[in-house]
């Protein structure tokens, strides 16, 4: 019997219902055709930022919220922190491409249930759903060799990332997000997250004040 045979026997029969928290439109909708596969699961809401989440889950029951790291208007840590202090009781599996220890560490001190990197195979993210059913937390593969090279010391030396490095020089250049995107190939909203990023953990909140944090430690 393979693992998701036995999480499934295993799992309490009953029905799991799930919100989705994305803003594309496609990946939505390709989860819910993968999670609505199995009998027990069932799609009961979609959004695509984190106040049109809340809104949704003040009239929507459900026991499971899976959602993205990068929300077009805040990001999924804020939407983790804001769920959890209201919704005490649902579970949360955070589906994310983010793939740093120290976010995931950030995230799982939110009292998650599941972690899962974009990348991961369908089959992942259906064992995840059923491990959190059967009341387990549940890290991928993936994230289980993240935290234990965290764990050995492995690429926790610096305080910012490669990528947070070179959008911290562009923007000490006076780039904009739009300009960064371009610049590095990646999208505004993905800069937008590691700006956001740059700001928690230097532990600044203006421009002037991450300047000079970054001269002073040596960051550009």
């Amino acid at each position: 019997m393979n693992l998701l045979s036995f999480l499934r026997k295993n799992t309490v029969n009953s029905h799991m219902r799930i919100f989705l928290t994305d803003d594309h439109a496609v990946l939505i909708g390709g989860l819910q055709k993968i999670i609505e596969a199995e009998h027990d699961l069932e799609v009961v809401g979609t959004a695509g930022d984190v106040q049109s989440t809340m809104d949704a889950l003040t009239h929507t029951k459900a026991d499971l919220l899976i959602t993205d790291y990068n929300l077009p208007d805040d990001d999924g840590l804020t939407l983790v922190r804001k769920v959890k202090r209201k919704y005490p009781h649902l579970k949360v599996l955070v589906l994310s491409m983010h793939d740093e220890a120290h976010l995931v560490k950030e995230i799982l001190k939110e009292g998650v249930d599941g972690y899962l990197i974009k990348k991961d195979s369908h089959n992942e993210l259906i064992n995840a759903i059923y491990s959190i059913k059967s009341g387990k937390t549940y890290l991928s593969s993936d994230v289980n060799s993240i935290l234990i090279k965290g764990l050995n010391g492995e690429g926790e030396q610096k305080l910012l990332t490669d990528r947070e490095r070179e959008i911290l020089k562009l923007i000490s250049k006076e780039f904009t997000n739009k300009q960064i995107a371009e610049e590095l190939f990646i999208s505004e909203r993905t800069v937008e997250t590691h700006r956001k990023n740059i700001f928690r953990k230097t532990g600044t909140n203006n421009l002037v004040g991450l300047i000079k944090y970054a001269y002073a430690n040596n960051l550009i």
